[in-house]
């Protein structure tokens, strides 16, 4: 539970660690003009975007918002695609465009998974409830009004003006 909760934690301050190690690992290892025309342009944004837009959906999900910790698919998705982020900022001319495609398909990847989660538990139905001792339940349904049967009395009201009467 303590490594879940810490990539919840993380969440949010990877947007702006990640891209900012881009901009360091590109300093340090010499990448050279057009690496850094990659990095201010495409590099940085996109992950500042990207991680942003994964950390706010994950967080979206109830079971999330009520534990504080992420689930072990999270974890899993986050922990390769960070990863694969960093070892970018190394830029090695012999394996970095296949990382890079890699470290692409692992974004999308992650998008469609946390997608495919907040649209699991979004589903009408699933909702949990706590008790005061703080046991979880889910609420029984409520049962469904029976289609009306036969005839019914109809009440018809005629209005009449105050000068008839």
């Amino acid at each position: 539970m303590w490594l879940r909760r810490a990539f919840f934690r993380w969440l949010i301050p990877a947007a702006f660690v990640l891209p900012a190690w881009l901009f360091v690992g590109w300093g340090v290892f010499n990448a050279g003009a057009w690496a850094f025309l990659w990095v201010l342009f495409i590099a940085i944004p996109s992950v500042l975007v990207g991680q942003l837009l994964l950390a706010l959906l994950v967080r979206a999900r109830p079971t999330v918002r009520e534990s504080r910790a992420v689930s072990w698919l999270d974890v899993a998705g986050f922990a390769v695609w960070h990863l694969l982020t960093i070892s970018l900022g190394f830029f090695r001319e012999s394996w970095w465009a296949p990382v890079m495609v890699l470290t692409i398909f692992v974004g999308v990847a992650l998008l469609w998974l946390t997608l495919w989660q907040l649209w699991r538990e979004a589903k009408p139905g699933r909702a949990i409830f706590r008790a005061a001792d703080g046991t979880g339940y889910i609420p029984p349904m409520r049962p469904r009004p029976a289609a009306p049967q036969g005839e019914h009395e109809v009440i018809v009201i005629t209005e009449t003006s105050r000068g008839a009467q």
